[in-house]
């Protein structure tokens, strides 16, 4: 299967701006537009029925990472105004950033001939950029020089990474999914937010159980050409152990977002059993690849030519994919990790 990678516009107007709960909205109110891959019937619900749509036996895998504070104000040594955006931890101190400079209320990115290379943080605090990481012209590898350590800091000094679509600053509370655990995401792993106690406990009060993953996200990959770069992965023996049974009973393991797709996948062998991983990923799941031990995914909604678009298509087939986004613009659903969600299943 090649990948056929969707293209579309996104209107403006379909942006969420505001979480739900400022529309008024219980976090598990949002719309869920639910795909059955074998009949690719479509079928328009809120994400408070989830549970109607798995069976008992199911497994649903979450990525329990904590979203860090991980936006800073600074100042360049050439006095320019700028946001450093920390992405990957790789050891106490030494971290991926992205500095951005500061545009109006928001920021921009930095064309790398033109950065500074060191930056003030505040009081005793600052950032030195060393080397670029890997081949990104946006990334840099960074020593950071702090007080204290670091998410000590950042609790203080930090503040939610945000764009230019959304349009206030919002508490570190609205960019958390109920059974974070573990700090460590620079930003949220958004497709768990409507996933609420309420659904998780009806869910296993029907028989479907829930499992855990940690995968640490970096800054998300805006760009067409760019692809998720290495990032920090954990998958438990029991959670491993967990995925194989569902499979062996009969049951599906479902993803809850692309991140678990990425660890699930990245533990799981050629044969689809999946052996325990505490490592780093440099997993890119493609069409072409597939999937050996994910059968189906909830997922927001990715932004027009976004490289995200070919692990769904991994999941979902292209043209199952096609219709679901055109339903969903057609339907006016919202994009962003305040917005709306779709359900692939087999």
């Amino acid at each position: 299967m090649t990948s056929t990678r969707l293209t579309f516009e996104l209107p403006p107007s379909l942006e969420a701006t505001v979480p739900p709960e400022a529309r008024g909205l219980a976090r598990d109110a949002v719309r869920l537009l639910v795909a059955h891959r074998e009949s690719g019937e479509l079928v328009h619900t809120t994400f408070r029925h989830l549970p109607q749509f798995l069976d008992a036996g199911d497994l649903v895998v979450v990525n329990t990472s904590a979203t860090i504070p991980a936006a800073i104000d600074a100042r360049g040594t050439d006095g320019s105004d700028a946001v450093i955006h920390l992405s990957t931890c790789l050891t106490e101190g030494l971290w991926v950033v992205e500095p951005r400079r500061r545009e109006g209320q928001g920021s921009a990115r930095w064309s790398d001939g033109t950065v500074p290379r060191r930056f003030e943080l505040g009081r005793r605090a600052s950032v030195e950029l060393m080397e670029p990481f890997l081949e990104s012209n946006r990334l840099w590898v960074a020593r950071l020089s702090l007080p204290t350590a670091t998410l000590a800091w950042l609790a203080v000094h930090g503040r939610p990474i945000r764009y230019s679509y959304v349009e206030q600053a919002w508490p570190l509370s609205s960019y958390q999914n109920v059974y974070a655990t573990e700090p460590g995401s620079a930003e949220m792993p958004s497709a768990g937010r409507p996933l609420s106690m309420r659904v998780i406990t009806e869910l296993v009060a029907k028989g479907v159980s829930v499992a855990p993953i940690v995968l640490h996200t970096g800054v998300a990959s805006l760009e067409a050409d760019e692809h998720p770069y290495p990032e920090r992965v954990r998958v438990p023996p029991s959670t491993a152990a967990h995925i194989n049974e569902t499979h062996r009973a009969g049951g599906r393991v479902i993803a809850v977002g692309t991140t678990v797709v990425r660890a699930v996948e990245t533990a799981a062998g050629h044969d689809g059993i999946v052996a325990p991983v505490d490592d780093w990923t440099d997993l890119i799941v493609t069409p072409e690849r597939g999937v050996r031990a994910i059968d189906g995914i909830v997922t927001g909604w990715h932004e027009p030519a976004a490289s995200h678009l070919d692990l769904l298509e991994a999941i979902a087939r292209p043209d199952l994919l096609q219709r679901s986004y055109e339903a969903s613009l057609a339907a006016g659903y919202l994009w962003h990790e305040f917005g709306d969600s779709h359900l692939v299943i087999p």
